[in-house]
């Protein structure tokens, strides 16, 4: 992947120097390793924990508060480089949107994107590192701690610059699916009908897959990208698949608990928006959903 490290982009919020945080049970917007969590733990009791996610749950009772501010943890060369890597490529994907929405005569509003060590705030809840990068819809902003990475190499994901770079682009799917009103419309959907909760979930993260692989197919065309910095999304991908992660964690594959979507079917929608380049390539939802 060619980029050039420097700066950080005015669309970054550096929460790094901040330590602490409330750990309240804020709803919605629950990363890729959160996910997991709460899945081995539905598996285990039998009640489903997830149902809350998806309708943009949890108490609103439980009041959040902001990390105190302490002293500035050492950063490391590789970890500047990693936020300089994030904010090139939220730079770049929002660039992106901004021309795809112009072209069909929308507006497109820029997500925030914050850093953070261990926990810190969000309009969703207290993020936490446990729950993986997440883009909150209430709060328009894509949370992270980039210690994530250590966990996606765990996974066997591939953790090289365009592997880091498609976590990001998916989290900026999820933005996109909310400027167009997609997933408003789909948590209105799993309220009607819980029994579909998962099923619509899965179309919702397999369309942020696929929104990620229409960055791609413009980073593509640029020469930013080759063809084996895709082969490295891919595996990133793969890492993430349900079936992938109910492996990792000893049970059995369980497609009617997925909430992301197996290996397979992540990378092939990733590939599906890296191949058409526009929104409707992604037509998860058969049609449900699509603005």
């Amino acid at each position: 992947m060619d980029w050039t490290p420097g700066g950080m982009s005015d669309d970054v919020e550096d929460r790094r120097g901040s330590s602490g945080g409330g750990f309240g049970m804020g709803g919605g917007g629950l990363g890729i390793v959160g996910f997991v969590v709460l899945l081995v733990i539905s598996l285990i009791t039998g009640r489903n924990y997830l149902g809350g996610v998806l309708s943009g749950g949890g108490s609103s009772s439980v009041q959040m508060t902001r990390p105190a501010t302490g002293p500035a943890t050492p950063r490391s060369a590789g970890e500047d480089r990693d936020a300089q890597l994030v904010s090139f490529v939220l730079d770049d994907a929002q660039k992106t949107w901004t021309r795809i929405f112009a072209a069909h005569g929308r507006t497109y509003r820029h997500a925030k994107l914050v850093l953070y060590r261990d926990a810190t705030y969000s309009g969703c809840g207290t993020a936490r590192q446990s729950t993986g990068p997440f883009y909150c819809p209430k709060d328009e902003k894509v949370y992270i701690d980039l210690s994530f990475w250590n966990e996606l190499k765990r996974f066997g994901g591939d953790t090289g610059d365009f592997a880091q770079a498609y976590v990001i682009a998916h989290e900026l799917g999820h933005h996109v699916q909310k400027l167009l009103g997609i997933e408003t419309r789909m948590r209105r959907l799993a309220q009607q009908d819980e029994g579909e909760q998962n099923h619509l979930s899965v179309d919702l993260e397999l369309q942020a897959d696929c929104f990620a692989g229409v960055w791609a197919h413009s980073t593509e065309q640029r020469k930013i990208v080759h063809a084996n910095d895709i082969e490295g999304a891919l595996r990133a991908a793969a890492a993430v698949g349900d079936d992938h992660l109910q492996r990792m964690s000893g049970r059995a594959v369980s497609p009617e608990t997925w909430t992301h979507g197996s290996s397979a079917q992540r990378a092939e929608w990733f590939h599906k928006g890296l191949d058409g380049g526009t929104v409707s390539s992604c037509p998860t939802f058969n049609g449900q959903l699509t603005p």
